[in-house]
């Protein structure tokens, strides 16, 4: 099986990011299945390889044109002296993160390479640097000309996602519409069945409110909008249900039976998920043209430096990024055009 070549932005290098990069690419069966590409320093990512003891020797690059296949990449995405500061959110460090992010962006939009997992970002130190997105998800989705995507937290069967993402709760309410859960509900029924091989998606919609709003009395988002959505979503023959109340639904094994859970807001979602598979889940940018994921945790700038990281999901994310390329790749073949297919047949 052809190796898929993978792109990996480096995060915040004052945090565990590296760390945990270096300790999942140590496990051998991930160089059989992908050629990583790093976009870093070979400065930074010796420091970082230094702490965690790993014997490691890399393939320095300047375009992602020249990979070699059997090594570990680096593109150097910068000739600057970088200074790291474990534990400490800098402008320094979200500069580099940011040139890191931008460059495998752009090798993805040019097909360099086929997916990207992206390593945790520090927002203040992004934000010190001049990055003008709350997160990846966001930037991501501006980077590729996507109207929508859906952020999706994702461990075996368990699969979340948001209808708002990075957004203060103040102003979730105001910014839940019907036309936005349709977007959203339309994009995960899509991303289950290209990249995750389910033929009839079951989605569960949570509500908004306590109790699902208890027939209006807590209030009125599941009655006019919520309700409504999931009505016309299932004329269009989506298997959309709900609105479930959120702390029963997660409290009962109910869950399991569904395929998607799409919640209102980000920690309505990601509390439950975190507490279900911390560590062994990913993150992944549904409705994308391309394949990114990432780790579902943070910088974690408390251990920093201290060779402390866990890298499952790290290593996961890859596995993730592998596998969803292979599927879409898979599912756009099997439903090509006939005449396509007979073409594309012939060039073989």
């Amino acid at each position: 099986m052809e190796k898929v070549k993978i792109g990996i932005s480096v995060g915040d290098i004052n945090g565990i990011g590296l760390e945990v990069i270096l300790k999942a690419l140590s496990n051998k069966l991930i160089h059989r299945q992908c050629v990583p590409v790093i976009y870093a320093t070979s400065k930074v990512v010796s420091h970082h390889k230094d702490i965690t003891g790993l014997d490691f020797r890399f393939h320095n690059i300047h375009t992602a044109a020249k990979v070699h296949t059997e090594k570990i990449n680096i593109i150097n995405i910068c000739d600057n002296q970088v200074n790291i500061d474990f534990g400490k959110a800098s402008e320094e460090s979200g500069v580099f993160a940011k040139k890191s992010l931008e460059a495998a962006a752009q090798d993805l939009k040019d097909g360099l390479i086929d997916g990207l997992v992206t390593a945790p970002i520090n927002k203040y130190a992004m934000k010190q640097a001049g990055f003008a997105h709350p997160g990846h998800t966001e930037f991501l989705t501006h980077f590729f000309g996507v109207r929508e995507s859906l952020m999706l937290l994702v461990r075996d069967e368990l699969r979340v996602g948001l209808v708002t993402n990075h957004l203060p709760i103040s102003e979730v309410a105001s910014t839940i519409s019907k036309e936005l859960i349709l977007d959203k509900v339309k994009i995960f029924n899509d991303t289950l069945k290209r990249d995750f091989g389910i033929e009839r998606p079951l989605i569960a919609v949570l509500g908004l409110n306590p109790h699902a709003g208890d027939n209006g009395a807590i209030g009125e988002e599941e009655g006019k909008i919520i309700r409504p959505a999931i009505i016309e979503l299932k004329k269009n023959g989506i298997m959309a249900m709900g609105p479930f109340p959120a702390d029963g639904f997660f409290g009962s094994s109910g869950f399991l039976k569904y395929d998607g859970i799409l919640a209102m807001y980000h920690d309505q979602g990601l509390a439950p998920f975190k507490a279900l598979t911390f560590g062994e889940g990913m993150n992944f940018t549904a409705g994308l043209p391309v394949v990114r994921t990432s780790p579902d945790h943070g910088t974690a700038h408390e251990i920093a430096g201290k060779n402390e990281a866990n890298p499952t999901s790290f290593r996961k994310a890859l596995f993730g990024a592998i596998d969803i390329y292979r599927n879409r790749k898979q599912f756009d073949e099997d439903h090509a055009n006939p005449v396509e297919k007979q073409a594309k047949n012939r060039k073989k």
